[in-house]
């Protein structure tokens, strides 16, 4: 019985991490490209998408391994990119507040695709909904490193042009708003990260993916029994 609870819900997770495996096998094949063309073994895809694991983050070590950067301008700049993820943590604290021993990883592995998934999927009443959102998590995972170790050992045996291939993982991130646009009733959060995004863009520029979060974030705990009220009626 037991067996069959799990095979259920890694089944569950399966189906639903579908979109993401055909996402993160494009753009884990556009990074594994990208660092194999700037001369890197195979090996460091593999060691990098099992230990840092971050989209943009593995992107943006590619440029800086060829320009040479220094540790602190990598550590930095990692940091702002990633820190939304913070943010992230927040609202599933609830979620997350059963997790036991598999908090650690669950935390780890909580990407923007992973959360996407995890705020908007339906998990059937007789399922573990833990143990779901941690096969979410690790079948992510697994196809974020199958993506770029299988674009890293191409890109060792056959010339590519990767021209254009860094625009992946931006692709990946409107496909998975519009999904959530599609699932909420409510689209005022959606406006409101939007303008929020287009005057930081406007008139902060610098961190401006940093501060349009945090705006959007202070305006929605600011009228969020307003929000709530308009998505009950």
């Amino acid at each position: 019985m037991i067996n069959k609870l799990k095979s259920n819900e890694f089944r569950f997770a399966f189906i639903t991490t579908i979109p993401v495996l055909l996402g993160y096998l494009a753009i884990g094949l556009a990074f594994g490209l990208l660092l194999s063309k700037a001369g890197y073994h195979w090996l460091l895809a593999l060691i990098m998408s099992v230990v840092i694991y971050a989209g943009a983050g593995q992107y943006l070590a590619v440029g800086f391994f060829i320009v040479n950067a220094s540790f602190v301008e990598i550590a930095i700049v990692t940091f702002l990119v990633n820190s939304r993820h913070m943010v992230y943590g927040l609202s599933l604290l609830q979620k997350f507040s059963q997790a036991r021993f598999y908090k650690p990883y669950m935390i780890f592995s909580l990407t923007d695709e992973t959360y996407a998934l995890i705020t908007t999927s339906n998990v059937p009443e007789d399922l573990d909904r833990v143990k779901v959102y941690f096969f979410i998590g690790l079948l992510d995972h697994f196809y974020w490193i199958m993506g770029g170790v299988i674009g890293a050992v191409l890109g060792s045996l056959i010339n590519f042009n990767t021209k254009g291939l860094d625009f992946a993982l931006t692709a990946l991130f409107v496909v998975l708003l519009i999904e959530q646009f599609r699932n909420c009733k409510n689209k005022i959060p959606f406006v409101i990260a939007f303008v929020c995004g287009i005057l930081s863009l406007v008139f902060i520029k610098s961190n401006m993916l940093i501060i349009s979060i945090v705006a959007s974030i202070f305006i929605l705990i600011l009228f969020n029994k307003v929000l709530k009220d308009d998505e009950l009626n």
